[in-house]
């Protein structure tokens, strides 16, 4: 939407007839489209010059912290925090990138203020409720300003508050990371997905979409990883109690479904069928974990079964990125096929053929593999550009 002024002098100008609708529209949209576009060398000095002014204010503080009484201390974190948030409602109408970027520094430094008043007030408590007072804290801004990055935060520390609880919950119990993986995987699907075909626009969702790629394949890692984990190191330690266990798959499997359907609505049926993958895999073998076998078997259940199961997800991820035009999930879903093929090659085929034979077929593997996979890549992205267009 065009600024407050633009959009007053529009509707004085149709309902004096000095323009018509049709031009009035026209107008609008040229604004709009002119103030959405992205001037960089601006956007990157407001990021910069937010961040380093607050790294400057905390430098500060903290030189002088010792120097001040608990009241001053106090006082002083109150202060930042509303010096933020008043200064961007100064640039308000002067500067909306800047206005957006005060807001979200003032966010942040609700988390410093947080902490630093337990810290000054030596409140040893309950840590995740800190967590769930800057959580909160980020809900109430987003739904008074509406500003993407206060969502982003929120979409941040709303489950960090509630990994945070599980891991108090569970800290004295074995078994407790299982649901906890699994849980972050399913919600990195969520994330990853929350952008579709008619979202590009969105700075919310675009950014949701990073942040579930870069967390998808550390999460599955650990998915696939947790349940073994905890059997190798927590075998000892009581198993977690029945009902905290219900209440903890519960919130590892429903909540990041509900955030899928907030974002994707019925297609978030696909979620659910990522989800069921997901959990598939938590039961499965980690290669890494077992000993090398001669049973054929055994090899197909510790070995191939994990290969089988990681590739037909990363066709599954291929497939969902045609069917929905995300080149993302396609590059991804590439990415996850050749890092199961060669963690295959490096856990199960490597130490059985000798050293040059090893190099010699890794060298095979990743020139020949990768040439065949770059040009399917390529195929595949032009599909989805040609479906897009």
């Amino acid at each position: 939407m065009p600024s407050r002024d633009i959009e007053s002098a529009l509707k004085r100008w149709t309902q004096a007839g000095l323009i018509d609708p049709a031009l009035a529209a026209r107008l609008r949209e040229s604004e709009t489209s002119a103030e959405s576009s992205i001037n960089w060398p601006v956007l990157l000095a407001t990021i910069f010059g937010s961040v380093t002014l607050g790294a400057g204010i905390l430098l500060f503080v903290a030189a002088h912290w010792d120097e001040l009484s608990p009241g001053w201390r106090f006082a002083l974190v109150l202060a930042l925090v509303c010096l933020f948030h008043a200064a961007a409602g100064f640039f308000a109408d002067r500067s909306p990138r800047l206005n957006v970027a005060l807001h979200t520094v003032g966010t942040l430094t609700l988390g410093a203020g947080i902490f630093l008043t337990a810290q000054i007030f030596n409140l040893q408590e309950h840590w995740p409720g800190g967590i769930m007072l800057w959580a909160a804290g980020a809900v109430g801004a987003w739904v008074i300003l509406r500003q993407w990055p206060q969502a982003l935060l929120a979409a941040l520390l709303v489950p960090g508050w509630l990994i945070g609880e599980w891991i108090v919950a569970s800290e004295r119990h074995g078994n407790g990371d299982w649901p906890l993986a699994v849980g972050l995987a399913i919600l990195a699907i969520s994330y990853l997905t929350a952008v579709r075909l008619h979202d590009e626009g969105s700075y919310f969702r675009q950014s949701l979409k990073w942040i579930g790629a870069l967390a998808l394949f550390p999460s599955l890692m650990w998915a696939l990883d947790a349940r073994h984990e905890n059997y190798y190191y927590y075998s000892r330690q009581a198993h977690i109690p029945a009902h905290l266990a219900v209440i903890g798959w519960a919130g590892a499997i429903l909540l990041p479904l509900a955030v899928a359907v907030v974002l994707r609505k019925s297609a978030a049926w696909m979620n659910v069928v990522a989800a069921a993958w997901i959990f598939v895999l938590s039961l499965l073998p980690a290669p890494w974990r077992h000993a090398s076998t001669d049973s054929a078997g055994v090899f197909i259940l510790q070995s191939l079964g994990p290969l089988f199961w990681e590739v037909l997800g990363a066709i599954g991820l291929i497939a969902w990125g045609l069917k929905e035009g995300s080149k993302g999930r396609v590059n991804l879903g590439m990415a996850g096929f050749a890092l199961a093929v060669i963690s295959f090659y490096f856990s199960e085929l490597m130490d059985k053929l000798g050293r040059a034979t090893s190099l010699i077929g890794l060298g095979v593997l990743l020139l020949v593999g990768g040439w065949i996979l770059e040009r399917t890549r390529r195929r595949l992205i032009q599909r989805v550009q040609g479906a897009t267009a």
